[in-house]
């Protein structure tokens, strides 16, 4: 049985030092975890919440840079395209990203995002199929984005690292009247580079393993560029109206003489959706969203069959969502949210010979909130599905929370639902290093899982500290099998290794979370937070493919202002335990930590805003031989410096 323990804590603004030295514990405005606006400490669901200002901390380039160094829930895996995300235990494909409380699909979710224009980040962990349908196994991470009103701003942030490192965001904001236009464009480039100039081999007669020098990389240079759109018309106060569209280019950038070509994705989204207040006390809101993805192999010399120039499709895969929601309060006692959701996904393949495959989803779900008696609050809520290829499902939560003073406690049950996406049913894949076959399965069943957790926190004007004991356990998980290898495999399949995936094995994660973070006084405040957990697959007792034990991340900022200049000062560590392979066996243990400094001269309508800084301050880098189970793709000791400048009006 599962036991685990995860503790977030209340963010704390510290004040300037020639301020009041005094601290004031607010607590934000939340709506993942109901779906409707609570303070933080007044949700039934813990919801966990990455503020602005943690973000300008710790100056990083990417969401999920951002994710890993300040909750350590949030690690990370790796593979020769680059890192990858895991949320206690399980992979970003067991847990489902909203934009302002929109679900973001296609393969490239949280690339997209502008760090620059995000106001805060809601965190719900553990199962929310009820409000977010299918995937949502894992947990829930809602991005929320700044849309101030009446004001005209722009601004330009860039920043430049080694290794060819640049990110670049620049925000055009415009709230006038009726109408609002918030642009956002995102550059990033990094270039191509190795941790270690050799790699193994393996006599295949006599089984020796000898070292030899390679030309291949183990992180692969890149660039990409982003660019959205979000539009606002609020003819009176009680309609308002949106859309939205953006474009996501990426295109790798890998050495000519090692490699034969490059992989190029791109996506293209849009949206639009309207919100009207029936009265104070009730409103209806419909949105539609359209996520069109593209990955394509660009050979630049001939390799096999393809020729030097040719562009060959791997995966297209296109998305539609449509959701009508009401909220009603029916009383002071009673809030009642209902909607319904259609979801369809299409995949095509050029290199997998798939001319369409199409599934679609239907959905409807209700909840109510309850305020049962002084300090006692329930929701109770459920979700029926019916899903193109696995029929009828459903997917009930129930919570109840319990307030006395600044003490809250938690108790939650939710069930979750995960269909196998398309690729899963219908795609191949040929290992890029190493001969090696996955075969589709079209007889693969939804993966289910059951969420438990028990919560408490306590809220202090200069501290917070919350706990949460939870079990997730996860049935017909989807995993690879070997289903042949060596002459058998080439025999029949044509490679020396050939698997599947397959309805397994049962999961579950045991964890514990211990976090703080407390004001000092004088512009000091800390922050510390540990994460365990002991992940195991039922079927072989073995822990879950890339997970670890432990994790931690350690915070100290300080802050102090003389007159229009800002000084902030930040250190930020993460420690991380073993992360186990079922390939490769355990990447080693590491640290690392970050200082940061951030410069703001503020007048009536410019910031002028540099920072330096430098990652992984004691050089720390896994140089093991290439396509070793990498802890992380780190290079080593990377200074850094950026410059951000914004205009008010």
């Amino acid at each position: 049985m599962i036991v685990g323990m995860t503790c977030a804590l209340i963010s704390m603004n510290a004040y300037p030092q020639n301020k009041v030295d005094k601290e004031v514990n607010l607590s934000p405005v939340v709506v993942t975890g109901t779906g409707t606006h609570h303070r933080q400490t007044d949700s039934p669901v813990p919801v966990q919440v990455i503020t602005q200002q943690d973000l300008l901390n710790i100056n990083v380039s990417s969401l999920e840079e951002a994710l890993q160094k300040l909750n350590p829930s949030f690690t990370q895996f790796t593979n020769g395209m680059g890192t990858t995300l895991s949320l206690n235990g399980l992979s970003d494909e067991y847990y489902v990203f909203l934009l302002n409380g929109r679900r973001l699909t296609g393969d490239d979710t949280y690339a997209k995002i502008n760090l620059s224009s995000v106001k805060r980040i809601e965190i719900q962990n553990g199962a929310a199929s009820t409000l977010y349908g299918t995937n949502a196994i894992g947990g829930v991470v809602n991005i929320i984005t700044d849309e101030g009103k009446d004001k005209i701003e722009a601004s330009n942030n860039i920043r430049f690292s080694q290794k060819g490192g640049l990110n670049e965001q620049a925000n055009l904001d415009i709230q006038k009247g009726m109408i609002g236009s918030y642009t956002s464009y995102r550059r990033q480039e990094l270039n191509s580079y190795q941790l270690s100039p050799y790699e193994e081999k393996t006599d295949k007669k006599t089984g020796e393993t000898t070292l030899v020098e390679t030309n291949k990389i183990a992180a692969t240079g890149f660039h990409s560029d982003m660019i959205s759109e979000h539009l606002t018309f609020d003819p009176n106060d009680r309609l308002s109206v949106y859309g939205d569209v953006s474009f996501y280019n990426h295109h790798t950038d890998r050495p000519y003489d090692v490699y034969a070509y490059d992989i190029h994705h791109q996506t293209f989204s849009m949206g639009a959706g309207a919100k009207y207040k029936i009265s104070k006390k009730a409103f209806i809101r419909a949105d539609y969203n359209t996520d069109a993805y593209w990955s394509k192999n660009d050979y630049y010399k001939k390799s096999g069959s393809f020729e030097a120039g040719e562009e060959i499709t791997r995966k297209n895969t296109r998305s539609h969502i449509a959701t009508l929601k009401g909220i009603f309060t029916l009383a002071d006692w009673n809030k009642l949210s209902v909607g319904v959701e259609y979801q369809t996904d299409i995949l095509k393949s050029q290199s997998d010979n798939i001319d369409r495959e199409s599934a679609y989803t239907w959905a409807a779900f209700a909840q109510e909130e309850l305020k049962l008696a002084k300090g006692l609050q329930a929701l109770v809520g459920i979700r029926y599905l019916y899903h193109e290829n696995f029929k009828n499902y459903a997917t009930p939560n129930v919570a109840l929370m319990y307030k006395w003073k600044g003490l809250n406690v938690r108790a939650s049950y939710a069930a979750g639902f995960k269909a196998p996406s398309l690729s899963q049913l219908y795609a191949t894949d040929v290992a890029k290093t190493t001969d090696r076959y996955t075969m589709p399965n079209v007889e693969l069943k939804p993966e289910k899982n059951r969420y438990l957790s028990l919560n408490a926190e306590y809220n202090h004007a200069r501290f917070g500290i919350s706990g949460n004991v939870f079990l997730n356990k996860i049935r017909d998980m989807i995993d690879y099998v070997t289903v042949a290898t060596g002459d058998e495999s080439m025999e029949r399949y044509g490679h020396e290794e050939t698997r599947q995936r397959q309805n397994v094995s049962k999961a579950q994660v045991l964890g514990f979370n211990v976090a703080g973070n407390a004001y000092l006084g004088a512009g000091f405040s800390l922050n510390a937070a540990y994460t365990h957990l002991n992940t195991k697959d039922e079927e072989t007792d073995l822990p879950l493919d890339k997970t670890i034990k432990n994790a931690y991340v350690v915070g100290a900022n300080y802050k102090t202002t003389w007159k229009v200049y800002t000084l902030n000062v930040s250190v930020n560590g993460r420690i991380y335990s073993r992360r186990y392979s079922k390939s490769y066996g355990y990447a080693p243990h590491y640290n690392m930590w970050d200082v940061v400094t951030r410069h703001t001269i503020k007048t009536k309508h410019i910031v002028f805003e540099p920072a330096l800084g430098i990652e992984n301050i004691f050089n720390w880098v896994d140089d093991r031989p290439y396509n070793s189970n990498y802890a992380s793709l780190n290079a080593g000791c990377m200074p850094f410096v950026s410059i951000g400048i914004k205009f008010l009006k």
